[in-house]
C-alpha cells in the first residue's frame, strides 16, 4: 500500500503543471523549434546540427558545463556521421533509435523518450538530447561529465584513530564509500527524485534482512510527501520529515563518516543520501547515540568508556554549571562551604550585577565570539575565539563587571560543550542552559529541579521514526546498557540495540 502511495506521488499525475507543452513531430525542424521555445533562452544550451550517415537530418542538444564535450564530439557526432550507409538501408525510420543504440553509439546510456517531460530531467542533468528527422521519440545519452571535489577527512569530526575518508558532494561517490565497506549483496539502495524544480537525487539506503521493512516503508511515505521546489542539504529533509517540530533536540543524526553510517546500518538503520551535499541523514536516532564517537569502538574498552563517561560529564556541566553557580549565590548560600563562599564573596566584591545578570552577560559575549569564529576565514578564526575570549573576559574583570569565578565557570562550560560529538546536540544544550538559568535565576534549585522534571517528560514523549527516544533508559533495556555510558568489550556485545527493532537481533555468534 505505501510502495504504491510513494509511486503515485512521485509520478507525473500529481505533477500536471509541471508538464511541457512540446509538439514532438516527424519533422526535424519542428520538434527543434518546440524545445528551443522551453530551453532556448538559455546561453549555455547549445545545438549541433548534423547529418547521420549523409542521409538523415538531426539535431542535438547539450548543456555546457555538464555534459562533456569531448564525449559528445568522439562517442556521439563522429559514429553517427559516419554510419555506414548499409547499416539503415532498407530499415523503417522509426527503428533508427534502435540502430543507434544497438550499433552505433558507445556511451553507456542510451534512451528513448515518447514525450519532454520523461526526457528533462536526464537532459537537465546532462545527458544530450538527440532529435531525428522522421522519428516522433527524443533519444538521451549519458555524456555527463561530473566535477567533484577529492575525498578527504570531514573537517566537522575530527578522529585520532580511525578512517580518513569522508563524504562528499557527489552522491554515487558517497554510495561506493559504502559499498567498498560492506560486500553484502544485502544491503539495498534506493534512488529517486525530491524538488518540482530541483528534480535532486537522493538514496535510501539499509540493509535488507536487519532493518524492518515498516520503517523503511516510512521513510520512503515521508519522502514521497515532501512537496516544495528545492531541497539543497539534508538539514532542509530533517525538518521536513521529523516527528516534533516543537523540540530543540535532533530526531536525525547527521554524519560525513563512512565508517559511523556502516555500523548505523548494521544496527538496522536507514540512511539518507543527496546529492549535493556530503552530510549523510540516521534515522532513528536515540538520545544515548548524540554522545557517541566512532572511535569509541576503536580504543580499548576501558579507554572507550573513560572518553565517554567524560562526555556526559561535560554534557551535565554544560548545561547545568551557570545555572548552579546562579541558584547557590542567589538562594542557597548555606550549601557553600565557608572558606568557598568567602572566596566568592571577595571576588564579587564591586561587581554591580547580580550572578543571573552576569552570567547572561558572559554567555552572550561566548555565543557571539563563537559565531564570528565560525564565519572567518578558518586561518583567524579559530584565532579570533581564543584571543577574544581572553581580551574581553580579562576586561570585564579589571572593569568590575563580571567577577574572576564567572569568567572560569563560563570557559569551562563551553569547553565542555566542545567537548561533545555531535554539533546539533550541543546547539540543543546551549539553548536548554539558558532556559536552566533563567529557572535558577526565579526558583533557585527548585527551578532547575521542575525544567529537569520538565524536559524528561518531554523526552520520553519523544519519538525518531516510532523509536523510544530515550531508550534504553525509558523503556529499560538491561542489554543495551552495555553500550551506553560504558562501553563493554567486544566480545561481550553480542546483540544489536533493541531500538529500532531489527530482523536478525544477533551480530554476534
Amino acid at each position: 500500500m505505501l510502495k504504491k502511495l510513494f509511486n503515485k506521488l512521485n509520478s507525473n499525475e500529481v505533477r500536471k503543471e509541471d508538464e511541457y507543452d512540446l509538439h514532438l513531430s516527424q519533422h526535424l525542424q519542428e520538434t527543434i523549434d518546440s524545445v528551443q521555445n522551453i530551453v532556448g533562452e538559455s546561453d549555455d544550451i547549445t545545438l549541433r546540427e548534423f547529418t547521420i550517415g549523409n542521409r538523415i537530418s538531426a539535431g542535438l542538444f547539450y548543456i555546457e558545463g555538464l555534459s562533456d564535450e569531448d564525449t559528445i564530439e568522439e562517442d556521439v557526432l563522429k559514429p553517427l556521421i559516419h554510419l555506414a550507409e548499409e547499416k539503415i538501408k532498407g530499415s523503417n525510420t522509426n527503428d533508427l533509435p534502435t540502430i543507434i543504440n544497438e550499433k552505433v553509439l558507445s556511451v553507456i546510456s542510451v534512451s528513448k523518450h515518447n514525450s519532454f517531460d520523461d526526457a528533462l530531467l536526464p537532459f537537465m542533468s546532462g545527458d544530450a538530447l538527440l532529435v531525428v528527422d522522421g522519428v516522433d521519440k527524443l533519444i538521451t545519452m549519458d555524456t555527463r561529465q561530473y566535477e567533484k571535489r577529492g575525498i578527504e577527512e570531514p573537517e566537522t569530526e575530527v578522529l585520532v584513530r580511525g578512517p580518513r575518508d569522508g563524504f562528499i558532494e557527489a552522491i554515487q561517490t558517497n554510495i561506493s564509500l559504502l559499498r567498498t565497506r560492506i560486500k553484502d549483496p544485502n544491503i539495498t539502495v534506493q534512488l529517486g527524485e525530491i524538488g518540482r524544480r530541483s528534480k535532486s537525487q537522493f538514496a535510501v539506503i539499509y540493509m535488507k534482512g536487519i532493518c524492518k521493512n515498516d520503517l523503511v516503508e516510512e521513510v520512503r511515505y515521508r519522502l514521497a510527501c515532501i512537496e516544495t521546489d528545492i531541497v539543497p542539504e539534508t538539514g532542509v529533509l530533517e525538518q521536513l520529515m521529523q516527528d516534533y517540530v516543537f523540540t530543540v533536540f535532533p530526531q536525525f543524526l547527521y554524519t560525513e563518516r563512512p565508517d559511523k553510517v556502516v555500523r548505523a546500518l548494521m544496527d538496522g538503520k536507514v540512511i539518507i543520501l543527496l546529492d549535493g551535499t556530503p552530510f549523510a541523514l540516521i534515522t532513528p536516532v536515540t538520545f544515548q547515540e548524540l554522545l557517541k564517537s566512532p572511535e569509541d569502538y576503536y580504543e580499548n574498552w576501558f579507554i572507550g568508556s573513560l572518553i565517554r563517561l567524560l562526555r556526559y560529564g561535560a554534557a551535565f556541566i554544560s548545561i547545568f554549571l551557570p545555572a548552579l553557580y546562579i541558584a547557590v549565590v542567589s538562594f542557597h548560600q548555606g550549601m557553600i562551604p565557608t572558606q568557598l563562599g568567602l572566596s566568592i564573596a571577595a571576588a564579587r566584591e564591586g561587581v554591580p550585577f547580580p550572578s543571573f545578570v552576569e552570567a547572561i552577560i558572559m554567555e552572550i559575549a561566548l555565543e557571539l565570539l563563537r559565531e564570528a569564529g565560525v564565519r572567518l576565514p578558518r586561518i583567524v578564526g579559530s584565532t579570533i575565539g581564543i584571543v577574544g575570549g581572553l581580551i574581553i573576559g580579562e576586561a570585564a574583570v579589571r572593569a568590575g563587571i563580571v567577577s574572576p569565578i564567572m569568567v572560569i565557570i563560563v570557559a569551562l562550560t563551553a569547553i565542555s560543550s566542545f567537548a561533545l560529538p555531535s554539533y546539533n546536540v550541543s546547539i540543543a544544550f546551549r539553548i536548554i542552559r539558558f532556559i536552566m538559568m533563567l529557572a535558577a535565576a526565579t526558583l533557585g534549585l527548585y527551578g532547575m529541579i521542575l525544567v529537569y522534571i520538565c524536559i524528561n517528560i518531554h523526552l520520553v514523549g519523544l519519538r525518531s521514526f516510532g523509536s523510544y527516544y530515550l531508550s534504553p533508559f525509558a523503556p529499560f533495556h538491561l542489554l543495551d546498557w552495555l553500550d551506553v555510558v560504558f562501553r563493554a568489550p567486544m566480545s561481550v556485545m553480542k546483540s544489536r540495540p533493541l531500538e529500532p527493532k531489527d530482523k536478525d537481533h544477533q551480530k554476534q555468534v
